[in-house]
């Protein structure tokens, strides 16, 4: 697989795989313990028609059950993609200084998939308008990205 994100599935790095792997075992496991546990607990308080407790808790199952589903998609999706180490453009898995030459605020973004984008981390999701209108782009490029709050010119200092 090319150092690009691919477009035939969701592009996630091997590190990412193996942590959507750890969060649905420990959700199926631990998740539906406990959960199973507060029902069983909540049961026994009596009269389920009125127990706030059983409803709660039946509704946190339905909720951990809905995404232990959306994991198991990413999951089914997830299309394991190169780490780029090297070479002069911004790809998915490279880490750069991007400056808001509006702003002069200086990012430090890598490129990852969906998955694992974590915005306060500098994990930037290679899906998200910014992220694609820089890959590609070598340092000194200056790119123009259109976002809710206006247009921005970012401009990719240096590659990490």
């Amino acid at each position: 697989m090319s150092a690009s994100a691919p477009s035939d599935g969701e592009p996630i790095s091997a590190e990412g795989l193996e942590a959507l792997k750890r969060e649905l075992h420990d959700l199926e496991t631990n998740g539906r313990r406990a959960i199973a546990q507060r029902i069983l607990t909540a049961r026994e308080l009596g009269d389920l028609s009125e127990n706030a407790e059983y409803h709660a808790a039946k509704e946190d199952q339905a909720h951990m059950e809905t995404q232990i589903k959306r994991l198991k998609q990413r999951l089914r999706s997830a299309v394991v993609t190169d780490i780029a180490t090297e070479g002069s453009t911004f790809e998915f898995g490279r880490t750069a200084e991007v400056v808001d030459e509006g702003t002069d605020t200086v990012n430090t973004w890598t490129l990852v998939g969906p998955a694992e984008a974590d915005l306060s981390q500098g994990r930037l999701s290679a899906s998200s308008p910014v992220a694609r209108a820089l890959i590609g782009h070598e340092v000194g490029d200056v790119v123009e990205v259109a976002t809710p709050k206006g247009s921005r010119r970012l401009r990719i200092q240096r590659l990490l």
